[in-house]
């Protein structure tokens, strides 16, 4: 019998088990990918790495496939979480400034050797192009959105459609991130989309 989750001997439910084996599969895939890639990397030594069976992932993910989905997710979550904690931990930024900031913080999260492989080299091949922006569009158009919105209502913005134009924007930040994801001079590179983003946002201010 169980009691809050937990039975009587104080060991874990089976939900709790199984999204200890989830949560397991998930670490253990990110590193292993963000290591050697997708493409280099067995189901057997994620298993091994995670400290469970192939019966497990099979079970949770259906295969190798599945599991760099939810593998993605938690990544992309985590880059756009870490964009918008860093718009509210910054006060009270106006929106230009805020938009500024959530691009820096979301290029730089990019920028890392291990999201980059996961995010921007896997991801479009093993998702599809499609598959790839419907998941990106999932987790960063609510925040690009959100700013927009602001934007405009506070009268930095030209009253306009949000949705249309956070589109925009999502795509420009996509692309920039696969030029310097591409890059010889990734510094360079992503010095130069910055400034090119910053100019784009700044144009779309009103000047009245």
């Amino acid at each position: 019998m169980e009691v809050n989750g937990e039975d009587r001997g104080g060991r874990r439910t089976q939900a709790e088990r199984t999204a200890a084996t989830r949560a397991a599969l998930i670490a253990a895939a990110r590193t292993l990918f963000a290591e050697r890639g997708y493409a280099g990397v067995g189901t057997q030594a994620i298993v091994e790495a995670a400290g469970v069976t192939r019966g497990a992932l099979y079970h949770q993910f259906g295969d190798k496939r599945g599991l760099f989905e939810a593998v993605f997710d938690a990544v992309e979550e985590e880059t756009v979480s870490s964009a918008a904690r860093a718009v509210l931990a910054a006060g009270d930024l106006d929106p230009v400034d805020s938009m500024l900031l959530a691009v820096d913080t979301f290029l730089e999260a990019i920028a890392a050797p291990g999201i980059t492989r996961i995010t921007m080299i896997d991801a479009p091949a093993v998702l599809g192009w499609e598959g790839w922006r419907a998941r990106g569009e999932k987790y960063g158009l609510a925040v690009i959105e959100g700013l927009v919105t602001r934007a405009v209502e506070q009268g930095w913005m030209a009253p306009q459609p949000v949705r249309p134009l956070a589109h925009v924007i999502l795509g420009m930040l996509d692309e920039s991130a696969l030029y310097v994801t591409r890059a010889d001079d990734r510094d360079a590179a992503s010095a130069e989309v910055r400034a090119v983003i910053a100019r784009f946002i700044r144009a779309l201010m009103r000047t009245d």
